[in-house]
């Protein structure tokens, strides 16, 4: 899949701007806050519907303006047009796939893989468990639409379970608490969907973590992902352990208003060597399996899909080491489209451009091609 241009109007410090990329490197080159960034974040937008940066899609809205629009073209074997529009006046955003309006990201999710390597990307394995379930269930979500739609539901039952907690922690009826029991079980059922599908791709993504690894390490090192379910359900009793964990959680949930247990709480363990990478590694090797993390996640997807996904790597080399940033740049040959941000070309002489690589320079919104 390629992405072959992008158009930007109002969309951070863009005011109107076509821009025409290479099948192949696509070097994004320009000082810091000239909108470098805003590139990928824009083709992000397209691929997701979603920021990579913002919370708010408010936040992407150019200064003094009151909309944004990205519109981008991607080639396979067909080509198509997708286009992202956003009003703050409404506060409300429209998705549109070769001309036809989209009532829902899930319609979007997947059609367009895309993989991020960002120096955010430290949270997947330095922070809280919520930033790595994001991780695992994007990654699954961009390959799977059933998953995407049971973590849709169960999320959709988490608010409303949640609401309800809180009316009988308040009212205490009884006709709540035969409401609960149906929540609970609509919970119980999406819930051991996505444990299962958790389960069955981290047995399969452990494949390419440690092939991924190895092209950047060797073999000094072995990395593994570990989730908590894996050591003690298999797929007829993950129902009936997520049940008795709801059951033995009853009063502490009535009496706090909130949902206690289940896949939104569970967390992932990173291995180098057995190993918790988050205790004991080193920030050269959290590096190293971030960057690892997301090769996978692009090899996994290729497969997995039949599409090659769109590479984004952002301000990536200025926090390697000379030779983990050779042996990167040596892979990325091998993955098709890339989009790389960068402050100066000069200072990273280990990345060869080649006729085909595209080098465009950011100044304040403006871009020159060299």
């Amino acid at each position: 899949m390629i992405l072959s241009s992008i158009y930007l109007k109002n969309f951070r410090n863009y005011k109107d701007i076509q821009l025409n990329f290479s099948d192949q490197l696509n070097y994004i080159i320009g000082g810091n806050g000239q909108g470098k960034t805003s590139i990928l974040e824009a083709i992000y937008y397209l691929c997701t519907t979603k920021s990579s940066i913002a919370k708010l899609d408010n936040e992407s809205v150019r200064f003094r303006e009151n909309e944004f629009e990205i519109t981008g073209n991607f080639r396979e074997l067909t080509e198509s047009a997708t286009r992202l529009f956003y009003s703050l006046k409404e506060n409300k955003k429209y998705c549109f796939l070769n001309g036809k309006q989209i009532s829902r990201s899930a319609d979007i999710i997947g059609k367009f893989p895309v993989v991020l390597l960002a120096p955010a990307d430290h949270a997947i394995t330095q922070g809280p468990p919520v930033e790595r379930r994001k991780f695992i269930d994007s990654i699954i979500s961009q390959a799977s639409e059933t998953f995407l739609n049971f973590l849709l539901d169960y999320n959709k039952t988490l608010r409303q379970r949640s609401s309800l907690l809180y009316r009988i922690k308040e009212e205490r009826r009884k006709e709540l608490f035969d409401e609960l029991d149906a929540w609970t079980s609509k919970l119980i059922y999406a819930g051991t969907e996505i444990i299962k599908h958790r389960i069955k791709f981290i047995a399969e993504f452990n494949i390419y973590i440690k092939d991924s690894y190895e092209r950047i390490m060797g073999n000094v090192e072995l990395p593994e992902i570990k989730y908590s379910y894996l050591d003690e359900s298999v797929d007829d009793k993950i129902e009936a352990l997520f049940k008795k964990q709801i059951d033995a959680k009853r009063e502490d949930e009535l009496r706090r208003a909130a949902n206690l247990c289940g896949p939104h709480r569970d967390d992932f363990v990173f291995l180098i060597n057995d190993m918790n990478l988050k205790s004991f590694g080193s920030q050269g090797q959290h590096k190293t399996f971030q960057t690892a993390l997301r090769f996978a996640q692009f090899f996994y997807l290729k497969e997995k899909t039949g599409k090659i996904p769109v590479f984004l790597l952002d301000d990536v080399f200025g926090e390697l080491d000379k030779d983990r940033s050779q042996k990167i740049s040596e892979c990325l040959k091998n993955v098709g489209q890339v989009f790389i941000t960068l402050t100066d070309f000069t200072n990273v002489s280990f990345l060869k451009r080649e006729q085909k690589d595209s080098l465009i320079y950011i100044n304040n919104g403006e871009a020159v091609y060299a």
